[in-house]
């Protein structure tokens, strides 16, 4: 299966500085990976074309998209204490927010059956009107607007050990695109909890797993399986994108979960599995151990191209399995408030009924 590869050597070009995490280097870890994943022929490396203001500003404010730009073009700095910019983060930001629109005409044009964008900087902390965590532009969403705008049913699935929070916010009351994120609670940004579930028409259309520290591959496995493939059949999805997000690896610095490159690998073939070939695409968000990353990467690009490589084993035997559940029954009840609602038919269909004896 021919695997489109999208990335760009402006990206180098967003300085974070000394002994930040989120540097360059990640991306020569991501390009050793490529190497490793053994796909030759089947990867087609692509070019991403810049996003424009109006692919932003169907996510970001209009007043934030400016302010943004003129911010890295006069100097830069930092916009919060994590998240510096530069003069030349405008232009890498804008090529990494194109990424997925540039990966979708070509997916859509039958030249690869999934892709993979390999950018920074990382976008799933960018809400609407503030950088944070890293994240100038939010990459993802500003692709599942394209796509939810076009009438497409879409899914994201985030599995960063950190909460997209700007993705929740982007879509809290939008029932066209459905997030599920499988994160570590507690950890930075402090939101994802199991009871948010969106509001007015997007009720049910948002899906937490916050997992304890130390949870192992086997029951990210289970959420695919209980919570992610059944809310994918009740929305009919059209598309999946993931936020592959590889700082849940049991060496990555900033987190504490307990997951390996071969986990990776199985998460990402079960998640793609879900939707049609061709309308497959996954974006690099975290991942701050070089090593981890590198190998973490060719295993979700082989699973892309229909292989398993397992480095490392899966794991098992970790805490979490009891957060699969709750979020299961969290999304039975968002879903019956839905139904419930007036204003017209419920946009889920409350198959999975609340039974006697349920918690929550």
């Amino acid at each position: 299966m021919a695997v489109i590869f999208v990335t760009h050597p402006d990206f180098a070009d967003h300085d974070t500085g000394v002994g930040h995490p989120e540097r360059p280097e990640r991306l020569t870890a991501v390009a050793e990976g490529v190497r490793r994943s053994g796909l030759g022929s089947d990867l087609r490396p692509v070019a991403p074309e810049p996003a424009t203001t109006a692919d932003l500003e169907r996510v970001h404010d209009p007043g934030y998209v400016g302010a943004l730009e003129r911010f890295c073009r006069t100097g830069g700095g930092h916009l919060d204490a994590d998240t510096p910019c530069r003069p030349r983060s405008w232009d890498a930001a804008l090529l990494a927010a194109g990424a997925g629109l540039t990966a979708v005409r070509r997916l859509e044009a039958g030249e690869g059956d999934a892709a993979f964008c390999a950018v920074r900087p990382p976008g799933h902390h960018a809400r609407p009107a503030q950088a944070m965590g890293f994240c100038l532009l939010n990459n993802v969403a500003i692709t599942a607007a394209a796509l939810a705008e076009r009438g497409e049913r879409v899914v994201v699935v985030d599995y960063d050990a950190h909460h997209g929070n700007g993705t929740q916010d982007a879509f809290y009351d939008d029932p066209r695109v459905t997030y599920v994120s499988l994160h570590q609670s507690p950890l930075y940004p402090g939101t994802g909890a199991l009871l948010e579930t969106g509001q007015g028409a997007g009720l049910g259309h948002n899906v937490n797993v916050p997992v304890p520290p130390g949870t192992t591959g086997d029951v990210y496995r289970a959420a695919v399986d209980e919570v992610v493939a059944p809310l994918v059949a009740e929305v009919g999805a059209t598309w999946m994108l993931v936020s592959a997000g590889f700082d849940g690896h049991r060496a990555d610095p900033l987190t504490d979960l307990g997951l390996s490159a071969g986990d990776f690998a199985d998460l990402t073939a079960e998640l793609v599995a879900l939707v049609p070939p061709g309308r497959r695409l996954v974006f690099l968000e975290g991942g701050y151990d070089l090593e981890a990353l590198r190998d973490s990467t060719a295993a979700a690009l082989a699973a892309l191209a229909g292989e398993r490589l397992h480095t490392e084993a899966p794991t098992g035997g970790g805490p979490g399995r009891d957060v699969v559940t709750a979020a299961q029954m969290v999304h039975r009840r968002a879903v019956q408030e839905g139904a419930s609602q007036p204003g017209g038919p419920p946009t889920i269909a409350p198959r999975w009924g609340l039974q006697d004896g349920d918690p929550l």
